[in-house]
């Protein structure tokens, strides 16, 4: 359920060269060209074309028909997000092309989301995986690789250029907690991590062979000599082993009875015996514990914090994002509009197609050439190509000797 709003909700733009341009070229004058894939707005060189915001419209509509919405309600609030579709490509754009910038590296995250997927999704061979991301979002399994890529880069761009910048005083946080204590009273939650051990093909050699390895990973985990983490990267089969293990947080109910009987009886730090699964052998780590009742303040603090962030964050991300519109080279085409345009931004679309070259003349070129040498803007010699050869001869001075006739006169 949660893949397929994940899938569903990721809108990043994609670039896609336009092929009317190289049609155009092989076709009579007079015949107008095909447009296979219309370009709408040109982003510091990367593009945006019609195709992908009437995809977007598309997934937006399945995501609002999926939370429920119907009739005018559905055409009302999917004409207000498809107003905003180009500025929010335009966003994306100018975000990751800012990730790149500032040598942003997120592969290891996108991967771990894909794993997290796959093992929603109970499909191991990678080929069938694909056909079901094909299937569930309707896009290449490549593509939905690329968004995850550049979403997860646009997140850590914001994070790192304006959440930073966010600070809350601790009198304020703490206010907020004091009038708010009633939204911090939590329910028991156990962190955990897990070691998988397969039991392949589920022969009796191969689930008693994964019994002994589980045994003794479990026994070596507890000594405390290696970190649980360490163990569940080398040895673990889940597809958690690339982010150590790392479960997350689980109410009471939310997990199996088996699981639960033992993780909720124990306190942080507790390794788990082998615990047999439909997959093989688990090992689960109590990486916290939290008890009902009241969360104090200093639990609360990260909370509180992105509470309060949040309320006053949007306004800065604009802000953000209009300073780098300022700053970068946009093209929009006619009839199509950039909410979130920079005031005073010059984005006039100039199609290449109907620009007409400059013409001028042999002779004007070469004047232009030779006042350039006498002003010594450009260096004797060949343009365009650097000169390895060595220094030029140096020339004597002519002597400023006064002509005179060949009978030795002054020429008048």
């Amino acid at each position: 359920m949660c893949s397929k709003l994940w899938l569903a909700g990721a809108f990043v733009a994609t670039g896609v060269l336009s092929a009317s341009m190289l049609l155009a070229a092989d076709r009579a004058p007079d015949v107008p060209p095909v447009v296979v894939e219309e370009i709408v707005a040109k982003v510091n060189g990367d593009i945006i074309t019609r195709g992908e915001l009437e995809r977007q419209r598309a997934m937006l509509q399945a995501r609002f028909e999926q939370q429920g919405l119907i009739g005018d309600r559905l055409q009302e609030t999917l004409n207000k997000a498809v107003a905003d579709g180009l500025r929010d490509k335009i966003d994306s754009l100018l975000l990751v092309q800012k990730g790149k910038e500032l040598d942003i590296n997120v592969d290891a995250d996108v991967n771990r989301r894909i794993a997290e997927i796959q093992a929603e999704s109970k499909i191991a061979d990678p080929e069938k995986f694909h056909e079901w991301v094909h299937q569930q979002t309707g896009q290449s399994f490549e593509d939905m690789k690329q968004q995850f890529h550049d979403s997860l880069i646009t997140q850590r761009v914001i994070g790192e250029e304006v959440y930073r910048n966010v600070v809350i005083p601790r009198p304020e946080l703490e206010d907020y907690y004091n009038k708010h204590k009633s939204e911090f009273v939590r329910q028991e939650v156990v962190s955990l991590r897990e070691i998988l051990i397969s039991i392949g093909d589920g022969s009796p050699a191969k689930v008693a062979a994964a019994e002994k390895k589980a045994k003794d990973i479990a026994e070596r985990a507890r000594k405390g000599g290696e970190k649980f983490t360490d163990l569940a990267r080398q040895y673990s089969d889940a597809p958690t082993a690339a982010q150590d293990g790392e479960l997350g947080s689980f109410k009471k109910g939310e997990v199996a009875p088996a699981i639960e009987s033992v993780v909720f009886a124990h306190d942080k730090g507790y390794v788990t015996d082998p615990i047999r699964t439909p997959a093989g052998f688990e090992i689960y780590r109590v990486e916290e514990h939290y008890k009902a009742g009241q969360e104090t303040f200093d639990e609360a603090q990260q909370e509180i914090q992105g509470k309060l962030a949040e309320q006053r964050i949007q306004p800065k991300v604009r802000e953000y994002l209009t300073g780098l519109r300022q700053d970068a080279f946009i093209e929009i085409k006619p009839g199509y509009t950039d909410s979130g345009a920079a005031p005073n931004k010059d984005t006039t679309w100039r199609d290449a197609l109907q620009l007409k070259p400059e013409t001028t003349t042999k002779a004007a070129v070469e004047n232009e050439r030779h006042w350039k040498k006498f002003m010594k803007v450009i260096p004797y010699g060949r343009t365009g190509v650097k000169d390895n050869g060595g220094a030029a001869p140096t020339v004597a001075p002519v002597p400023n000797t006064p002509v005179q006739n060949a009978d030795g006169s002054s020429p008048k």
